[in-house]
């Protein structure tokens, strides 16, 4: 009851705009930038700042949810990506795994985000092993995409009866912006195995140990996660040399 509680909360949590931007007058739609319901536009990236291609997506974001905004439409504040990965079992190699990785659909506004999850099947109907990523738009789910080659990511491990409630959960986390430090987030996958069902959620930095660990925290808040189950944290360099997802993890939480 309490998890169907939490999941409401946090479907209404993406409908915010609806009671908010929806009821605005064009000043008060100016006066949303500073509180952080539309975000403005950066200012130019200073002498070691932001770089100019981190600081060109701010401004293509904002130029994106004005637009959305104009067709009556209410953005996120990231573009995502669904993407599936269906292999045979065995051995991985790069190059294959990269052939198998296909994009499902991308969204960017609440409204499409709905459209786009209501049509995605079930986890628990997805054969093993498949894996089912979330990222934001611009980023690979591969260790080597520049975005993730010098991160990592948390691992949680979850019985197959459960795994589809707690994904959404984190789904919904993610696309509405909840979690902390969510500008170092890059994604979330959802691994489906044979006996289990095994989440990850992606960052940038693993050198960040405060950024990794406020992640992990506001992970157990977001997902209730109960005391029982074991956190994980794996650099992306470390999958890349004993060529695993999962094993060997660095770090445990």
């Amino acid at each position: 009851m309490e998890l169907r509680q939490q999941r409401f909360q946090q479907k209404r949590a993406l409908q915010t705009k609806l009671d908010t931007i929806e009821k605005m007058e064009p000043m008060e739609k100016k006066d949303a930038e500073i509180s952080g319901v539309i975000a403005p536009p950066p200012p130019a990236a200073a002498a070691g700042g932001a770089t100019p291609t981190d600081a060109e997506s701010e401004v293509e974001d904002y130029e994106r949810q004005a637009r959305e905004l104009k067709a009556g439409l209410h953005p996120l504040k990231h573009k995502f990506v669904f993407w599936y990965t269906r292999r045979a079992p065995g051995v991985r190699s790069q190059t294959s795994y990269e052939d198998n990785i296909k994009t499902l659909v991308d969204f960017s506004t609440v409204e499409g985000f709905w459209v786009c999850y209501c049509h995605l099947a079930r986890p628990s109907s997805l054969p093993s092993p498949t894996d089912l990523h979330l990222f934001k738009e611009g980023i690979r789910p591969l260790w080597e995409d520049a975005a993730n080659c010098n991160g990592g990511k948390w691992i949680i491990r979850f019985k197959k009866i459960v795994s589809g409630r707690f994904w959404e959960d984190l789904v919904l986390a993610l696309v509405g912006d909840q979690l902390d430090y969510g500008d170092n987030i890059c994604g979330a996958v959802l691994s489906i195995r044979f006996n289990e069902d095994i989440l990850s959620v992606w960052n940038r930095d693993a050198s960040d140990h405060q950024a990794v660990m406020a992640l992990r925290d506001s992970i157990k808040r977001h997902l209730k996660l109960p005391h029982s189950y074991l956190m994980e944290y794996k650099p992306h360099d470390a999958s890349l040399r004993d060529n695993s997802s999962y094993r060997n993890a660095w770090l445990r939480g």
